[in-house]
């Protein structure tokens, strides 16, 4: 649970980074070296992104709304006061645009986020599922109770139910999906990730044919690729 010291953290975060960050949109928005460098570079329309099944901050570059925060909305981000940025040519300017802006709607989240904990009570928020939760250290030494969930929960003797199901959030560079088979095993039969890096990636060759060495590497960059999402 949070704490004071987490709180005071947070805050201090909250009152430091904005100038930072307005520091380096001063820099760079604006820059025509940096404009000239990167507008029209490796531009993907929204039709070509769509059909790479493309998520995240460079298809909204393409100028397409989507974000599974507000799509499909989970945990609690219905209750949250946030946009999402949308770029128009797809390019590489368009992806730092668009990314530079999420940075600010993020702050607007977090501010919100931290309101709503301050007003709510102290004391445990997780659920009271001992099923599926570890109980406290404390407890596993001196109940026997807890100390046989413990036991059930780290031997895998938790019998699930016989299902299937898909579950996204909206990661940093997109869709991130757990698609899970369970068979009514005490472990799941199947496991996949819609890993977007992995996704997003293969796009990259296509995208980069005849540019200069110089542009496919500032290209790489405004995809964001996240290599340990490529090992299949």
């Amino acid at each position: 649970d949070f704490n004071d010291i987490a709180f005071a953290k947070i805050k201090k975060f909250l009152v430091k980074f904005p100038p930072i960050l307005k520091e380096f949109e001063t820099l760079f928005n604006r820059n025509r070296i940096f404009i000239e460098r990167t507008s029209g570079v490796a531009a993907v329309d929204s039709e070509t992104a769509l059909n790479y099944s493309w998520s995240g901050p460079i298809l909204r570059a393409t100028g397409v709304d989507y974000d599974v925060r507000v799509n499909e909305p989970y945990s609690s981000y219905q209750d949250f006061d946030f946009e999402i940025p949308v770029g128009t040519s797809g390019d590489v300017y368009d992806r730092y645009i668009v990314r530079n802006e999420e940075m600010w709607q993020s702050l607007r989240i977090i501010e919100q986020a931290l309101q709503k904990i301050e007003k709510e009570p102290k004391g445990i928020f997780h659920a009271d599922v001992p099923e599926f939760y570890l109980p406290p250290k404390e407890e596993v030494y001196n109940s026997m109770e807890a100390l046989i969930y413990h036991f059930k929960i780290v031997m895998g003797e938790i019998d699930t139910p016989k299902t299937e199901v898909y579950h996204a959030v909206e990661g940093g560079n997109g869709e991130l999906g757990f698609y899970l088979v369970n068979d009514g095993g005490r472990s799941p039969y199947r496991l996949h990730f819609r890993r977007p890096s992995f996704i997003n990636y293969q796009m990259y060759a296509p995208m980069s044919a005849g540019m200069l060495l110089s542009d496919a590497i500032i290209n790489m960059s405004s995809l964001n690729v996240i290599a340990g999402e490529l090992d299949a």
